[in-house]
């Protein structure tokens, strides 16, 4: 990413969207893409948590807008899409973190209706996105796209093939996407392990674990932001901490 001229905002005049953005790893990447000088859209079901994201953003002297939509609904990305064109002619960051985990339980235990929902939101969501976004990612000068995974994508554990197999196939979908687009555009795709962070869903994974042992998500977004401005070529995966 060529700096701005301001060393301090080295992603001044980006637009970037990020997803989940309410709270968590998603929240944090606002904030960091904000400090940075990027005009974030913060995306997410909660209406109050994503105010307050873009509070503090502005409170950092940032820049912010809201947009609140559960991105399984019908037709709700492509409403996202048709708004975002409307007043920005290109997207510079696309941050795909949201995200749902389910039910952690053993593979034939596995309730179809919930395995459903989770691929339609950790899957054919995030496909419906890239769709969306498509055309004004390839319209920038420097359009990065940045999935959020987790380690039991690569490496299948007990009780988490559910949410597991939903993040291997978010995977191949993000980095199928970034070869189609690196021969013919300047967008590039990169996956992001965020290891153990202090998250819901992480409590919801590990409630008797003590919060304060993991790493903040704000060490995650940093992260994101650091390999923004250190840029990245299509196929770069890397586990933060």
């Amino acid at each position: 990413m060529e700096p701005s001229g301001m060393t301090d905002k080295p992603l001044a005049n980006q637009i970037a969207l990020v997803t989940g953005a309410s709270r968590g790893i998603g929240a944090a990447t606002a904030l960091a893409l904000g400090a940075a000088g990027a005009h974030v859209v913060l995306t997410a079901c909660t209406a109050k948590g994503l105010e307050d994201v873009e509070n503090a953003i502005f409170d950092a002297g940032g820049s912010a807008t809201i947009a609140p939509l559960n991105l399984t609904e019908t037709d709700s990305i492509a409403r996202l899409g048709s708004a975002i064109g409307e007043r920005w002619p290109a997207l510079d960051i696309l941050v795909l973190n949201a995200a749902m985990l389910g039910q952690l339980g053993a593979v034939p235990a596995i309730d179809p209706k919930e395995m459903a929902q989770i691929l339609t939101l950790n899957v054919s969501a995030q496909a419906a996105m890239i769709a969306a976004f498509d055309p004004m990612l390839r319209k920038s000068a420097h359009g990065r796209v940045i999935g959020l995974t987790s380690s039991v994508a690569r490496n299948p554990r007990a009780y988490w093939g559910m949410y597991g197999a939903s993040k291997a196939a978010f995977e191949t979908l993000l980095a199928a996407y970034g070869d189609e687009m690196e021969q013919i555009s300047k967008v590039r795709t990169a996956i992001i392990d965020p290891g153990a962070t202090r998250t819901a869903m992480r409590h919801k994974a590990y409630p008797g674990e003590d919060p304060k042992s993991v790493k903040e998500p704000s060490v995650v977004a940093d992260r994101i932001v650091a390999l923004l401005v250190e840029d990245f070529t299509t196929g770069h995966f890397e586990r933060v901490g």
